[in-house]
């Protein structure tokens, strides 16, 4: 059996995961190729739970630019997540693996309330958790609700995917070519270089909770398996003495 350095790990993926090129939809062929990685790295004794985005759906961003109120295009977005949790826990099931769907705003007739240690409960029985609904609170992205969670749940890393991107960059590596890649970082440094790795209060969170984050390309193969096992792949971000 292959050894991994993490038992306990919270996978974030964000709504342009699940879209086709454009980022749009839900694209089952992605969503097939990310469950059976979950599957393995579950069959290798990992517990697993994801927090998943909304962007490929709704972008409550663009609708509070486009004069809706930013409370309620919040929660339009929260509900984004659910049907993509719920598209995500099909996918998994049909593929053998046990999961439940939890959501910080109550939907009980499709999932289940947040209960952390009902969640908690789920892992050490080798199930996988979604979380949707983000933290239930506008104003909070679902970087923040990945960060929460991850420490709510006590896992050992956040895994942090991207699309097409492996790693930090100093620069946006699809508009820049001179843009240089970090493969450690500390959480200070991250913050004091205004890279765009998550929110400002995701980072504070994992930097004041010691909370370590992977950043990588979910696109690369076998990623979320080689992050679990500790092999090097895009960047880590952890605290001074865990880099020093």
């Amino acid at each position: 059996m292959v050894t991994t350095k993490y038992k306990r790990v919270l996978l974030k993926l964000s709504g342009e995961a699940f879209g086709n090129k454009e980022g749009y939809g839900i694209n089952t062929a992605t969503l097939s190729k990310v469950a059976q990685q979950i599957k393995r790295v579950m069959a290798m004794g990992v517990e697993i739970a994801i927090v998943v985005g909304g962007g490929n759906i709704w972008r409550g961003a663009q609708a509070e630019k486009n004069g809706m109120d930013r409370v309620t295009a919040d929660y339009a977005g929260m509900l984004a997540t659910v049907i993509n949790a719920l598209a995500l826990q099909d996918t998994l099931e049909r593929a053998g693996v046990v999961t439940r769907t939890q959501t910080a705003i109550g939907i009980q007739q499709v999932a289940e309330p947040y209960i952390r240690r009902r969640a908690i409960r789920h892992l050490e029985k080798k199930r996988a958790v979604i979380f949707a609904a983000g933290t239930g609170n506008p104003y909070m992205t679902t970087d923040t609700a990945a960060a929460l969670r991850a420490i709510e749940i006590e896992a050992e890393v956040l895994l942090m995917t991207k699309n097409n991107v492996d790693g930090i960059y100093s620069a946006d590596p699809l508009k820049n070519p001179d843009a240089k890649k970090f493969d450690k970082l500390t959480h200070f440094e991250v913050l004091n270089r205004r890279l765009e790795v998550m929110d400002a209060t995701a980072l504070s969170l994992c930097l004041e909770n010691k909370l370590p984050i992977i950043v990588f390309d979910l696109q690369a193969p076998r990623s979320i398996e080689r992050a679990v096992i500790g092999e090097p792949i895009g960047t880590l971000v952890s605290s001074e003495t865990e880099n020093g």
